[in-house]
């Protein structure tokens, strides 16, 4: 793929109509006013169709699973130009929301994307007809819970919450912390340890269970205060001996024998698919610097031309260019791969996510000096995209994780 089709284009250009229209004349009240964006987020699901094409596409996986016909050969159904445009149409409204409010699309994507994908990928059918399609089709809010206070970047080896078993339930304790949705999570994937006797606590098996708001044992803090991302709810969850039955168990018993797949192998494939939309946003808030920063250069006037005159202002733009050709070009080759039913895999994944966040970063930061003092202040966009760009370094796995991530496949040749 080279370019966007004139289909893709009139997709954005509605898209950005229904920023302007739906989006802009709320958004200080979505970054400022502790404004959730939810019911915004459903609007534009249900202007588009989007929620309709999910139920859809989740009725067909249905169908075909309870036929018994394996994943693989279900992807290899859709044609190679429907695969593009719905890849396409996944990460165009990513692109253009990110150019106003990057929360949305982090509270957006966790629930249809991270909590949503690992139900489908690791439930039972029963599961998927559950809990999948209310989460799919953003009829429920999901939050994808994982991060602990004392993880971090060891999410796995540092984990502390535990599922005990009892008979034929399970009794799950811990904390999470930085959930995307957590203070409005309907439904909630809850990543944990088995205990298991003679086992070291590192090496213990992952398990994935799903949860309802309002279970017993389960509380959902407030949303917290952070540098940026203000139009996405993050909040810490807390458990107390929440029991849970088997059949809240993704996988059911099929996720306790010791040939089943890895939880831990679902979990980085979850994160390879985080870090491929971690670009579509990079893309859009380049996109936004670049335009702001042109209109500025344009309009600013010192020692009595534009600033835009002057070669250093020049450079600057041009940088920015740079960046927003290399994003969109990397956004192209994730739909041309979907379109072969190929993915990235782990190493491929944090090459992009690490460029693309560090060229985010540098483009905002470069736009607020362009803007000089005003760049500063808060009543400037580029202030907010400056300190939204920040965490694309940082979730979904450092820089420095991915840097780990790429140098382990290259020594590995």
């Amino acid at each position: 793929m080279i370019e966007w089709s004139e289909q893709h284009l009139m997709i954005r250009e509605a898209l950005q109509r229904f920023v302007q229209e739906e989006i802009v004349p709320i958004h200080e009240e979505l970054e400022h006013g502790d404004t959730p964006p939810y019911e915004v987020l459903r609007k534009m699901y249900s202007s588009f169709g989007m929620d309709e094409m999910a139920r859809t596409r989740f009725e067909k996986q249905i169908a075909w699973e309870k036929q018994g016909k394996p994943p693989r050969e279900k992807k290899d159904t859709a044609d190679a130009s429907t695969r593009a445009d719905q890849t396409a149409m996944s990460l165009l409204p990513i692109i253009e929301l990110c150019k106003y409010c990057p929360g949305m699309v982090t509270a957006m994507g966790v629930s249809v994307g991270l909590t949503a994908a690992t139900i489908m990928s690791k439930g039972t059918i029963e599961q998927k007809e559950r809990w999948g399609k209310d989460v799919l089709t953003f009829e429920k809010i999901g939050a994808w819970a994982i991060t602990e206070p004392s993880s971090g970047s060891d999410a796995f080896g540092g984990m502390k919450a535990t599922a005990r078993r009892e008979g034929d339930e399970f009794v799950l304790n811990g904390s999470k912390t930085f959930i995307t949705n957590g203070p409005y999570a309907d439904t909630i994937v809850f990543i944990c340890k088995l205990e298991e006797d003679g086992v070291d606590s590192r090496d213990r098996r992952i398990l994935n269970f799903v949860l309802d708001s309002g279970m017993p044992g389960l509380q959902q803090g407030k949303s917290l205060r952070k540098m940026g991302l203000h139009s996405s709810p993050t909040g810490e969850l807390f458990l107390t001996d929440v029991r849970c039955g088997m059949d809240r168990l993704l996988g059911g018993e099929k996720a306790l024998s010791k040939g089943g797949r890895s939880g831990r192998e679902g979990a980085k494939d979850t994160f390879n698919m985080e870090r491929a939309g971690v670009t579509a946003m990079a893309l859009g808030i380049v996109e936004r610097c670049l335009e702001l920063s042109v209109k500025y250069a344009n309009e600013r006037v010192q020692w009595e031309k534009p600033i835009g005159e002057y070669q250093l202002i020049q450079d600057k733009l041009a940088r920015m260019e740079v960046a927003r050709m290399n994003l969109q070009n990397l956004v192209f080759r994730t739909i041309e791969l979907a379109a072969n039913g190929r993915s990235m895999n782990l190493a491929e994944a944090s090459a992009m996510k690490l460029y693309a966040a560090r060229a985010a970063v540098e483009v905002a930061m470069e736009a607020v000096q362009v803007y000089g003092g005003n760049g500063y202040m808060s009543e400037y966009h580029v202030e907010q995209l400056a300190r939204d760009a920040k965490v694309l370094q940082i979730y979904a796995g450092t820089d420095e994780i991915q840097i780990r991530a790429i140098a382990r496949e290259l020594l590995s040749r």
